[in-house]
């Protein structure tokens, strides 16, 4: 009959009386299964229970009360994204657009300015694409997550691009000073995504005050192949908003007096193993991973793919342009 007792004892949760008789049991110097005797408990139940409370000598019974009713509570309450589907819906819709976490949470704020029942914090965000989609639907959304690199690797020196002594080539310390601080629109940063086996690119040229993207598809990453495909995406921006373009020191940009001469667009070249002179085109260039990653082999990546990808970067809100977007800060350059 006490044996019949003490299994149904197990089926239900501590009360505080019994933690209460824990932690005095502990205090005369009782071991956890002569505890468990005493409650009727099963000895694992208990030991869980001590370490939970941080061990024979830190445990104390109300805390570990409080702590159990809060944890109760936790597990009875539905997840924000669950009980708000019209916030679960609008996450999933920018997720699937690529945006990150703090994008989404911070976009809200703009589109619902005044319903606080649309907000939701970036962590909440990871914490529901981790933990609760399960089968497809957590594939699926943690694809769209962009890729977080958790440590340093070490630079492969012998794959860097050749770089070469670019005839007439004008150094970036000549560059007009206005373009460093950002005030005025207008000048670019520009680079070379190489591809599989470095046998194909996809050019990349950013705007230096709004962010904007255009991304340069490219058949071939030969200098003259670049200066033909550089010059077609510069000419279709408007004159006032392209006046500069730096570069680094790679041998497809051999051919830039012909950017010059058929866009007007004056070039400058960053010092050799000096990525952070162009740190824009580089943090952008991470972003661009995303959707590309190392071993791409761009001869069978359609300029249509390019495009959409470009488009999809220049309409996700940026932090450090106060969560507007490349596009809409670009537009308002080009009307002032």
């Amino acid at each position: 009959m006490q044996q019949n007792n003490r299994q149904e004892a197990f089926y239900h949760r501590l009360s505080f009386p019994e933690r209460e008789n824990i932690s005095r049991y502990l205090a005369a110097g009782l071991s956890i299964r002569g505890i468990a005797r005493e409650l009727q408990r099963d000895h694992g139940a208990i030991g869980r229970e001590v370490n939970r409370g941080g061990g024979c000598e830190k445990y104390r019974a109300i805390l570990a009360q409080y702590r159990a009713r809060r944890k109760r509570k936790r597990q009875g309450r539905k997840k924000k994204m669950e009980a708000n589907l019209k916030l679960r819906s609008y996450v999933f819709k920018k997720l699937s657009l690529f945006w990150s976490p703090e994008q989404v949470a911070n976009n809200l704020k703009i589109d619902y300015p005044e319903d606080t029942t649309m907000r939701i914090s970036p962590e909440t965000i990871y914490s529901y694409v981790y933990i609760q989609p399960k089968g497809e639907l957590k594939k699926l959304l943690t694809k769209y997550l962009r890729r977080h690199h958790y440590k340093r690797h070490k630079k492969n020196h012998g794959n860097r691009r050749l770089v070469i002594n670019i005839p007439n080539m004008v150094s970036i310390e000549k560059r007009p000073k206005e373009v460093k601080n950002r005030t005025i629109a207008g000048h670019w940063e520009g680079d070379l995504i190489i591809g599989k086996l470095r046998a194909s690119g996809m050019g990349t040229i950013v705007e230096r005050t709004s962010r904007k993207l255009i991304l340069v598809p490219l058949k071939q990453k030969d200098h003259l192949t670049v200066a033909t495909n550089f010059s077609k995406e510069l000419n279709k921006i408007p004159k006032k908003l392209c006046k500069t373009l730096t570069y680094d020191r790679g041998s497809e940009m051999s051919s830039h007096e012909k950017i010059t001469a058929k866009t007007k667009i004056k070039i400058f070249f960053a010092h050799s193993g000096s990525p952070w002179e162009r740190g824009t085109n580089e943090n952008t260039n991470s972003l661009i991973r995303q959707f590309f990653p190392k071993g791409t082999d761009f001869t069978k990546i359609s300029p249509q793919r390019i495009k959409r990808v470009e488009m999809l970067l220049n309409q996700r809100p940026r932090k450090t342009l106060n969560w507007e977007t490349p596009e809409k800060v670009f537009e308002k350059l080009v009307v002032h």
